[in-house]
């Protein structure tokens, strides 16, 4: 697949980019660094904005600074695809993202004709057929409505119907009967010219609901967009992962192996795992990783990083992580019994010196020269890699398995960490040994 089109990819979490691969990722919210990556018709860079942890005044107002400052820096706003990467699940601030990267459009004279919105995340299991979203639970198709991610505590919702959803999260303002949807009939059947047909119809930034259950139902998306976006129409895209790749004119996944990952020279023969994710599955696999013996274990106790005992416990165990990495692998997790409070700022404040924690072990033994480092769990990925090793902007290099788990070289960022493979592990994906599986397809690679 080929398309001119520019691709800014706002992502509200870090695993958004695990469906792509040669694409450049900015961790750093510097509008200089996608004006530097959109130089040239047919690029692509993504942004991680993390707005999924924030709250919705604080994620407009990244969307549109970021956006701003990629226009006014040159990048022509004709020709530039908006895309507000987030959940497969429709966690997120769907509804003001969009709304804030078309306001933001409208006041550089680019007037927005409709919003795309196809959660699909093929590999995963997230699909759209009828207008109805699903999810695999179990490897049962579930109405993504009647699954835990409906519940969540901040973003939660009733409807699988996407017009019904749309409806519903914003309030009544967008009328499930106003928007529009591309059904698999008209994909399969009428092609490009049935979906550049629908899509016609849109203006005034109307919402359209695109179903889609493999990629080749994105690619005739993507394919009518293009076509449209080529005669002067103003299409943004709300999407999760998979309709990225499209999109960008990608097609099929890079799956990384030990003969493909490449340890620069210079480095130690061993890797740091850095494990903070708290949701069962992550504990599951460290488990997991433990029980194979392969990594020596580091552990950081909560407890002590909350009182006067910090500064000793964090001097010991960056001790003991630079010397371990001299002679094996090491993986550093924090206590998996959780610590909080009835007070919600509380908990918080745990987590953030916790999480603080973390990311000074990872700054203070970087220069240790690692081969490798593993981020598990999506805000430590982030963390890790923006303040621990200081990476500004990476390329995926790839993932290792189709769609999921991403593997990253550094290409902004501290001499010590420049070409180290960098791999972004969502907390809550893969199988019970899928993290073991990883860090012996990487040891694999250090000994070739």
């Amino acid at each position: 697949m080929a398309s001119d089109r520019r691709l800014l990819v706002l992502d509200d979490d870090p695993t958004g980019s695990q469906c792509v691969a040669g694409i450049d990722v900015a961790f750093d919210d510097d509008p200089a660094l996608p004006v530097g990556v959109l130089t040239e018709p047919g690029s692509t860079c993504f942004v991680l904005t993390n707005t999924r942890a924030l709250d919705e005044d604080e994620a407009v107002a990244m969307n549109r600074r970021i956006l701003r400052g990629v226009l006014d820096g040159g990048v022509p706003a004709r020709g530039l695809h908006v895309v507000s990467r987030s959940d497969s699940t429709l966690r997120g601030h769907v509804i003001a993202e969009p709304l804030a990267l078309a306001e933001e459009l409208a006041d550089h004279d680019i007037e927005v004709d409709a919003i795309i919105l196809c959660p699909a995340m093929i590999e995963a299991g997230r699909f759209t057929e009828g207008d109805i979203h699903y999810a695999m639970v179990d490897g049962t198709a579930v109405e993504v409505g009647e699954t835990d991610f409906a519940r969540d505590a901040t973003f939660g919702f009733t409807h699988s119907d996407l017009r019904e959803f749309l409806q519903e999260r914003s309030g009544g303002a967008v009328r499930a009967a106003e928007v529009l949807s591309i059904g698999l009939d008209d994909i399969r059947s009428g092609g490009p010219a049935r979906v550049r047909e629908i899509l016609a119809g849109a203006r005034d930034r109307r919402w359209v609901v695109v179903n889609a259950t493999e990629y080749s139902d994105m690619e005739v998306v993507a394919e009518a967009i293009g076509e449209l976006e080529a005669k002067g129409r103003t299409v943004i895209t709300r999407c999760g992962p998979s309709f990225v790749r499209p999109l960008a004119g990608q097609s099929g996944a890079r799956v990384v192996d030990p003969e493909t990952i490449t340890i620069p020279e210079g480095r130690l023969d061993h890797g740091l795992v850095v494990v903070g994710s708290h949701v069962g599955l992550t504990t599951t696999q460290l488990r997991a990783v433990q029980a194979r013996g392969t990594l020596v274990e580091v552990e950081l106790e909560v407890p002590s990083l909350l009182d006067e005992r910090r500064a000793e416990h964090l001097e010991a165990v960056v001790a003991t992580v630079r010397e371990t990495l001299e002679r094996d692998d090491c993986v550093v997790y924090t206590s998996r019994d959780l610590v909080s409070t009835d007070d919600p700022a509380e908990s918080l404040a745990i987590a953030r010196s916790v999480s603080d924690a973390v990311v000074e072990v990872v700054q203070r033994v970087r220069d240790a020269r690692p081969a490798w480092v593993v981020a598990k769990g999506g805000i430590t990925s982030h963390e890790v890699a923006a303040s621990g090793l200081g990476i500004r902007r990476a390329e995926v290099e790839g993932q290792f398995w189709a769609g999921q788990v991403s593997l990253f070289s550094a290409r902004e960022a501290p001499e010590e960490v420049m070409g180290m493979p960098y791999v972004v592990f969502p907390g809550n994906v893969g199988g019970e040994q899928a993290l073991a599986d990883v860090v012996d397809t990487l040891t694999a690679a250090v000994a070739r």
